[in-house]
């Protein structure tokens, strides 16, 4: 029995496509930001939408938990023991949304049995649609709005490795990383969910995640679009990512791992050597010098 029916993601593509939309337009105006957390920012284009797609999927899956990125008390709803709980970031990449850049994007995952099984991700400035799941396949929309395969594309192995890697895990571990790798490359992009993605078309060989502000709105959208595709997601003792209540902290909904999103191949032949410069960096921060 498939996780969804094609009117219920027909349902959720319009909305994605409605709300990524409307923060496009949104981005071209003036709105306001706030700083959430440290280095955390929000926008009222963030808070609008939020509202939008918490309304709509309480209405569209009554019976289904929804927990919502800008919407504190709906983080209750992971702890509530629900089958299915929909996970719906409003804007990934805040950051760059703010600086009216083109790496942010909507998204939406269903979490059934603690375990991604489809995920929806828009990049409203790019005009990229993707979206699918566990035991479903992976879609794309092109440029004439038709629905097309989106076939995975595995990074051969040698050569000139790209590692992306956000911008402050670069400032963080970058050094220590290269040491190390010296061959790899380091890119970034502003969204998770891009990032995943370029990992998916095989624009990078790895993505690697490690500075422990990642939230399950964040995630589990483009990790279901990951497994699905044929990539490892595991933390950096080759452990799988785990998104039960003993794998996040349960107030903020932050993952407790650290994450290597890649292509078999890749996760084999680096985890090794990540995992050694991040110990080497915290080491280093206790004062307890080289492991």
């Amino acid at each position: 029995m498939p996780i969804l029916t094609a009117e219920e993601n027909a349902v959720i593509l319009q909305a994605v496509l409605q709300g990524g939309q409307q923060a496009r337009q949104a981005a071209a105006e003036t709105f306001e930001v706030f700083e959430k957390g440290c280095e955390d920012y929000v926008t009222t284009v963030d808070q609008a939408l939020d509202r939008f797609f918490a309304n709509l999927f309480a209405t569209q899956f009554p019976t289904d938990g929804v927990v919502t990125e800008e919407n504190q008390a709906s983080a209750a709803a992971f702890l509530s023991g629900c089958d299915r709980t929909w996970f719906i970031g409003p804007i990934d990449g805040t950051e760059d949304f703010i600086n009216h850049g083109q790496h942010y994007c909507v998204m939406v995952c269903l979490l059934a049995d603690h375990h991604p099984r489809a995920g929806w991700v828009y990049a409203p400035a790019q005009h990229r649609l993707y979206w699918g799941g566990h035991q479903w396949g992976l879609f794309q929309q092109d440029g004439q709005g038709q629905t097309v395969p989106l076939e995975p594309q595995p990074q051969a192995l040698g050569g000139n490795t790209t590692l992306l890697l956000g911008d402050r895990d670069q400032r963080h571990f970058g050094a220590a990383i290269a040491q190390r790798l010296p061959h790899l490359v380091f890119n970034s992009l502003g969204s998770f969910g891009l990032k995943v993605l370029e990992v998916i078309k095989g624009q990078a060989g790895l993505y690697v995640y490690l500075n422990g502000r990642v939230k399950l709105w964040d995630t589990t959208g483009p990790l279901a679009l990951a497994e699905a595709a044929g990539l490892v997601c595991c933390d950096l003792d080759g452990q799988p990512i785990r998104f039960d209540p003993n794998g996040v902290y349960p107030q903020s909904l932050i993952h407790r791992q650290p994450m290597i999103i890649g292509w078999p191949a890749y996760v084999e032949e680096y985890r090794p050597a990540l995992r050694e410069a991040v110990v080497a960096v915290r080491s280093q921060e206790l004062g307890l010098g080289s492991p």
